[in-house]
Order: structure tokens, then sequence, then C-alpha cells
């Protein structure tokens, strides 16, 4: 026995101080955790993350270089293809963008259907973010009832305009078509029960230990390293700063309701989860109040050198016919010259269109701020001295697309 203990003792000596090696991994661009096709190289150190390089580039469609060969009208549907998710805010934040540009004063009544549309996009958003986040941790069932409220609400984006995913329903000047009383109705009856579906969630996951343990104190970002990082919307309200667009710089009907801006404490994977959450309450409060106080009128701004005259006259008389069809197949021939940016609150966060006008019916430059961008560039630092498997908790919980990023 005395020998058998001198040479275990022995070998153990020998087998210490034990050599490690970094491993480098591959995580993505095919992979259903990075959310799109986003390629990861990771250097571990066991299973810590030592460093940590984003490859993008995968999905580049050059729509910023597609919207310099096109009219400002043409361009609505490309801003679709950005965040796919979210296309309604896409193109609402986009003819903000060229209203501003071009001078045009929207009707009352298309901001207040712009601001509800904006905010069924949000909700819709977040039901997505929340159910691949929770399936991305290992909660399935979150996943499913999430996707109950989503088609409700896809149903009703249907019947608004036809399209269930890439709308393309605002116009240059307002909005392709009204909404019905019916319409609004169904819309209120699903604000009505919505807050109990949004309590189910939280009943599933809110308090769950598994979920807390994947969740609490991972992906830390201070208010600090989330400003000077550049980064926006629910990611830096997690972090405790209560900046929205919404607030800071009104567009749509956003200054004549009354909501709130939740906002986080400790910049964690949990507080960015627990702000959608709010979210959620905010946005269905927000549809409430617009579906109460619509005004009536029109839903196209009077500027007939940009906008396109209505269908029912364009049928009935040639003047507009003929003005119908110059419009749609040149597009508006001047545009005052000069740059604008303009900026507008995603679901994601701060997206921005940067329009470098030099007089011609079509921008001469065209940048797009996309939150995603940004939220990927900021990805190495936080994501550095974790573990694998909680990267896949940090990149749910910046909720990026890759439709945007790469642009």
């Amino acid at each position: 026995m005395e020998n058998l203990k001198d040479n275990l003792d022995n070998g153990l000596k020998d087998s210490l101080p034990i050599a490690t090696k970094e491993l480098t991994l591959n995580m993505g661009p095919q992979h259903p955790a990075t959310h799109g096709v986003l390629r990861l190289v990771l250097e571990l150190d066991g299973e810590t993350i030592v460093k940590c390089t984003p490859y993008i580039g995968y999905l580049h469609r050059g729509i910023e270089k597609l919207s310099e060969h096109r009219n400002y009208f043409q361009i609505i549907p490309l801003t679709d293809r950005l965040d796919y998710i979210a296309s309604m805010s896409n193109n609402i934040g986009y003819c903000v963008a060229v209203e501003k540009l071009f001078g045009i004063e929207v009707t009352e009544r298309s901001q207040f259907i712009r601001t509800i549309a904006a905010e069924m996009s949000r909700i819709l958003s977040h039901l997505l973010w929340l159910g691949t986040h929770a399936l991305d941790i290992g909660a399935m069932t979150v996943f499913l009832y999430c996707f109950r409220e989503r088609e409700k609400l896809l149903d009703l984006f249907e019947r608004l305009c036809g399209a269930r995913l890439t709308v393309s329903y605002t116009r240059v000047g307002g909005v392709k078509n009204d909404v019905t009383a019916e319409w609004l109705e169904d819309l209120y009856a699903f604000t009505g029960e919505f807050p109990m579906r949004v309590e189910q969630y939280e009943t599933l996951i809110d308090q769950n230990r598994i979920w807390l343990r994947r969740t609490k104190g991972i992906g830390v970002i201070s208010a600090e390293d989330a400003i000077n990082w550049g980064l926006s919307g629910p990611t830096l309200r997690g972090s405790g700063v209560p900046y929205d667009v919404r607030k800071f710089m009104p567009y749509a009907a956003y200054d004549k309701v009354k909501w709130e801006v939740p906002t986080g404490k400790n910049g964690d994977v949990y507080d960015r989860y627990r702000v959608r959450m709010e979210e959620f309450r905010q946005s269905n409060l927000i549809i409430r109040q617009c579906i109460e106080k619509i005004p009536s009128g029109p839903i196209m701004a009077d500027a007939p050198k940009f906008i396109l005259p209505p269908k029912d006259k364009v049928l009935n008389d040639m003047e507009h016919l003929i003005h119908h069809f110059v419009l749609i197949t040149k597009g508006p021939q001047t545009a005052p010259e000069g740059e604008i940016y303009v900026a507008t609150e995603a679901p994601k966060g701060e997206l921005g269109f940067y329009i470098v006008s030099d007089g011609t019916g079509k921008p001469y430059r065209m940048r797009i701020r996309t939150p995603s961008f940004v939220h990927i560039s900021a990805l190495p630092k936080f994501s550095e001295g974790s573990l694998v498997a909680d990267i896949v908790a940090s990149i749910g919980s910046i909720d990026i697309v890759l439709g945007e990023c790469d642009r």
C-alpha cells in the first residue's frame, strides 16, 4: 500500500503544473444563437473567452448604394429589408427623413396611424426577441406563447396593408391607405388582453432559478461604457440611461400621448430583458391612447410636387393620371440641395438616415446608422472574460439582426 501511495504522489507531482493551450473556435455564421449570419472567432482558455472577434458581411445587399440609383419613392421597399423583423419602423424612419428634407408637413391623422403602426412593430420585434432569446437559453414554452400574440398582430398588419413582414406601408407625406373603424376596434381589443399575456410570459421565466442564473450578472455594460460605445435602445436603457429618441426628439404623435421610458440598474442580460418586458406595456399603452385620440382628416400631405394623387382621382381624371404616371416612373424631379440626418427610435435602438441631396430626384449619398452594427461592435468588449455559454445570452440580450448590420 505504501508503494502504491508513493507512486500516486510521484505521478501527481509529475503532472503539475498542467500546461494549457488557447483554442480558437468559430461560432457561426451558421449558428442559430448568433441571430443571423454572424461569425464570431473566439479565442478560449478552457471555457473562458480571452478574445472575441466578430466578422460581418455575409448578408450584404448594398442597400445604401442601391438607394443612390433610385428615386426617393423607390427606396421605401429597400428599407423593409434592413430590420426585416420590424420593417414598419424602417419605413417610418426613412419617410420622416425625406419629409424633413423636402419640408413636407404630414397630416395629424397620418401621424397617429404611423405611431400605432410603429408600436405594433415594436411589440412584434420584442415578441420575436423574447421567444428566440429564451430558446437560446433553454426555455421553449415562452417561444410558443410569444408566437401566439405575434400571429394576431401580423394578421392585423395583413388586413391593414396586405403584407405581414415586408410591408412598405408608409409613404412620403403619409401612409398608403387609411385605417377602418373595424380594424381599430379589433386592435383595441388586442391591447385589452395583451397585458395579461405579458404576465404569462413573466410567470414562466421572470423568477425561474435557471433563467436568473443565466442572466443575472452576465454581459454587464456600465452606463459610461454604453454611452461611450454608442449603444442605444433597450441595450442602452438597460444600463440605466433613460435616452429614447421618441422622448428627446419627438416625431409622429409621440408628444401627444403619455408614456414612460423603462430603465435598468445593473446593465446585465436580466436588466435588458426587464426593459423590453416593460416596453411591451408602454407600447400597448401608446397604441390605446392613439386609437382613442385619432382625429379624422386626410392621410396624405398637400404637396403635389412630391405626393401621389388620390387613387379615385387617378381613375377618373386625366390630369391626375398624368401626374401619377410621372411621379411613379420618374419620381420627384427636384429636391432641396443639402444634407440631413434624422433619427427615430426603432425597436433595437436609434435608426438614423443621413441623406446628401444634390437637387435631383435621387439621393447623391445615403448612409444608414443602424443599432445592430453598433451593438455588434461593442460585443467583444463585454464578452471577454465570460464563458462560452454566456456569450449566447449576451448576443440575445443586445437583439441584433444582420440585415441592418450588413445593409
